[in-house]
């Protein structure tokens, strides 16, 4: 364990410079590296799952979003954790993170298992009624019945990300995904296929897989917490009664992240659903495009992590006036980073479908929605950088009504054109620009108004 002599050695250091290069890139490689790892699981699935069969590749789509939606209101409970550890981070009270992560920590478990329960029965309820293929119903249901338990697991391991993003400490996430990664992988590769003598499960053993993987990753950070972070110093684990007044101090931060991060991904369900009434074909296609769209994402949303965490602490360190320079500045790293990344997937798009299927037909459909999510890339890395600067100025209230504004219009236009004027897969996935686009405009126009300067938190 480190000293506190250590500690405060390191916090000074890294707040004389938060904002420069190599700063920045230490705090964002781990969780960059995090993404990736993380990410390898949503393309390994995929790519499994699309030599099974077009129909599977589209019910993971749609159980695979359904529940990323639910799991975003524990992990947007973890978000307002992880914003009032930075500002006490910022302000060296260490001794106020340990109630923080806590009572965080009790309130998301007993989250989890409220949520589970209303899944047990609410799942097939709105499955029914959502999907119109008899075909992708059942195998969203039976992907759904394995993954819903993910909950406990993953809800826990939220609150344990939002200490380590919150102290500035990233490098456990690193391992911790890796780990997570190549569980997945291993379990994906016996359970789907029946590989060492397993029974072939196709879609139910990537929901299982995934499980497992959630379970042995959380087992691993706990066991990293206990014999490496200074438990003493933060006051880890040392519940001695549930402190309602700082539950309610988090859900202040928090609710309106939950409410926002549930309707965005809600509304990319929707997404699905719209593409699912379109055909099979349509659906598997747009899965391949989220799963290479997300890991395109990773550059942007792993320094858009770095600026919430920040942002909180520069704003905890009374440096208020280095916020906006600082957003620019990550912006701009954004853009040079994702560049690449464009102009190679908007060139080989061939190359990137074959990873998830080797049907011709397949992979021509896919080569359209490839190019569209490779443009829409670079609008989100700076849209993305910007709206996390919102959320690290603790308003959260702004940043929920700007998403909810931002989503009546992409959810106008994917309504439009899917159901109402029905076209292209390729002309409903342009709804990446209007959405993106509205919500950095909107989110620039509140930085600079600057009524976030008043603030406290």
């Amino acid at each position: 364990m480190f000293s506190e002599n250590v500690n405060d050695q390191i916090f000074n250091f890294q707040f004389i410079i938060v904002t420069s290069n190599k700063n920045i890139f230490s705090v964002t490689y781990p969780i960059f590296l995090t993404l990736i790892a993380q990410n390898i699981i949503n393309v390994t699935n995929t790519a499994f799952l699309g030599r099974v069969g077009e129909v599977e590749l589209g019910a993971s789509a749609i159980g695979g979003v359904f529940y990323f939606a639910i799991y975003m209101v524990g992990f947007g409970f973890s978000q307002g954790a992880q914003i009032l550890i930075g500002r006490r981070n910022g302000e060296k009270n260490y001794s106020q993170i340990g109630p923080i992560f806590n009572n965080a920590l009790l309130f998301n478990i007993l989250l989890s298992i409220l949520i589970f329960a209303i899944s047990l029965k609410g799942v097939p309820f709105v499955m029914k009624y959502a999907v119109s293929s008899p075909e992708v119903y059942d195998a969203t249901i039976a992907y759904l019945d394995w993954r819903i338990y993910g909950f406990f697991f993953a809800f826990a391991n939220a609150i344990f990300r939002s200490f380590y993003v919150g102290i500035t400490q990233t490098r456990i996430l690193t391992t911790s995904a890796i780990l997570m990664a190549i569980t997945n992988i291993l379990f994906d590769y016996i359970l789907i296929f029946g590989h060492w003598g397993f029974p072939q499960l196709g879609i139910e053993g990537a929901g299982i897989s995934s499980v497992i993987a959630e379970i042995v990753t959380l087992i691993y950070v706990i066991i990293y917490t206990f014999f490496h972070a200074d438990i003493k110093r933060y006051g880890l684990f040392q519940f001695k009664k549930v402190e309602l007044k700082t539950v309610l101090q988090i859900l202040d931060l928090s609710i309106f992240i939950m409410f926002q991060y549930f309707i965005s991904i809600s509304t990319w369900f929707v997404f699905f659903i719209f593409i699912e009434h379109m055909g099979e074909r349509p659906l598997a296609v747009s899965n391949v495009g989220r799963s290479l769209y997300v890991l395109l994402m990773i550059p942007a949303s792993a320094l858009a992590t770095t600026v919430n965490t920040l942002v909180s602490n520069l704003i905890g360190a009374n440096r208020k006036e280095e916020v906006l320079p600082f957003i620019r500045k990550m912006a701009f790293i954004a853009f040079v980073l994702v560049l690449p990344l464009m102009i190679c997937t908007f060139i080989f798009p061939e190359l990137f479908a074959h990873i998830y299927t080797d049907d011709p037909g397949l992979m021509m459909a896919c080569i359209p929605v490839i190019k569209i999510v490779s443009l829409a890339n670079l609008v989100f890395a700076l849209s993305f950088i910007i709206f996390n600067g919102v959320s690290g100025t603790g308003n959260t209230r702004t940043a929920f009504a700007i998403e909810f504004l931002t989503l009546f219009f992409y959810i106008s236009y994917v309504y439009y054109t899917a159901i109402v004027s029905p076209s292209s897969v390729e002309v409903v996935w342009m709804s990446e620009f209007v959405y993106w686009i509205i919500i950095g405009a909107l989110g620039y126009l509140y930085l600079l108004k600057g009524s976030w300067r008043k603030k406290e938190i």
